[in-house]
């Protein structure tokens, strides 16, 4: 660091998102990206707005709130694009959280979540999951904190029933659950449905992953109109202009091509099951998903050298480094041909270490 860097940020850890290397030519399976393009008539109407570029977007992102809002059957006044949901989940430190409010959110997830409280002071804690990496609901019952559930979990991939999303909402009615749902579209149950009867709960989702958008950055958060009021005032302080002209239009576009992200994610969630069924028979141990991804460790081998391993081949995948977990790596779910690949890569690992 420079001798001009604030000694508030002396202490950061920075988030470290997987690898985009750019020296060679991997089978990536590292950052949970779609293996699919985004929609033709995202393209489309992407490509429609590049003449308008000489003026500044929307900082309403109007159009973008309606589609959203007849889309998702809520109103428009409950909506709130952002630039990729990460903006969303940064508004919502610095929106809902102070020393008054601390976070609070699992010990093994999303790593967004620590990193932000941390850059804005925020005090944090961490509840740990269970035994099999469960989140247990009767952890988070009357917290006093602001709450932030990846649901489904990251990086396990296990999901909450709606009913203990319910429990955690009703059960802190004086401070904001956040539900992070990134992952929602392959087999979770979403809370959207819940916003008319809680005002303290936002619901967070992206186009980055059942809508192969992660390049274009955008998401958008859902919650009561004085919840998003009070987001809306916090990035209008920060960042008016926050999802630009081009990135609006393919997200109106990916919307009205509902039929394509369906495919698509009944793909995703078939590979998913040939990669979970596989690999158990590989002797891998890995929880249910219903995210694009699975989470998977092999008995007796040690998680960090199967990551080396994969990449010395040609093969990323996501590595963590936390003692609780470094044993597992996680791994995107991609093509059947990648998977295949991958499959076929780790029995000749497992055959050479067993010589």
């Amino acid at each position: 660091m420079s001798r001009f860097f604030s000694e508030k940020y002396a202490s950061l850890s920075p988030y470290v998102p997987g690898e985009q290397p750019q020296d060679r030519k991997y089978i990536k399976l590292n950052t949970n990206e779609s293996p699919f393009p985004p929609s033709p008539l995202a393209q489309s109407e992407a490509a429609k707005a590049l003449p308008r570029l000489e003026l500044y977007s929307d900082t309403m992102s109007a159009a973008l709130r309606r589609e959203l809002a007849s889309f998702y059957g809520l109103k428009p006044e409950e909506i709130m694009p952002v630039n990729g949901s990460d903006e969303a989940l940064d508004l919502a430190v610095m929106t809902f959280c102070d020393e008054k409010h601390p976070a609070l959110f699992p010990d093994v997830t999303y790593g967004f979540y620590k990193v932000a409280s941390s850059v804005y002071g925020v005090p944090y804690e961490e509840i740990p999951l269970d035994p099999e990496l469960r989140i247990r609901p009767e952890d988070y019952s009357s917290s006093g904190k602001t709450i932030f559930l990846a649901n489904p979990n990251a990086p396990t991939g296990i999901a909450l029933p709606l009913k203990d999303v319910e429990t955690i909402v009703a059960s802190n009615p004086e401070t904001v659950v956040i539900v992070d749902e990134a992952y929602v579209d392959f087999g979770g149950e979403s809370a959207l449905c819940l916003i008319p009867r809680y005002e303290n709960l936002l619901v967070v989702r992206t186009f980055s992953k059942s809508r192969s958008m992660a390049g274009a950055r955008l998401g958008f958060a859902a919650g009561n109109a004085g919840l998003i009021r009070d987001l809306d005032a916090v990035r209008f302080s920060t960042n008016p202009y926050n999802v630009n002209s081009i990135t609006m239009a393919a997200g109106i576009g990916a919307l009205r091509d509902e039929a394509y992200t369906q495919k698509n994610i009944r793909t995703i969630t078939e590979n998913r099951e040939f990669l979970t069924r596989e690999l158990r028979a590989l002797g891998f141990e890995l929880p249910d998903s219903r995210a694009n991804f699975v989470f998977a460790r092999l008995p007796g081998f040690d998680g960090e050298k199967l990551y080396l391993a994969l990449k010395e081949r040609g093969i990323l995948v996501r590595h963590f480094s936390s003692p609780r977990i470094r044993d597992y790596n996680r791994i995107t779910v991609g093509s059947r041909e990648e998977l295949a690949v991958v499959i076929q890569t780790l029995r000749s690992i497992i055959k050479e270490e067993s010589k």
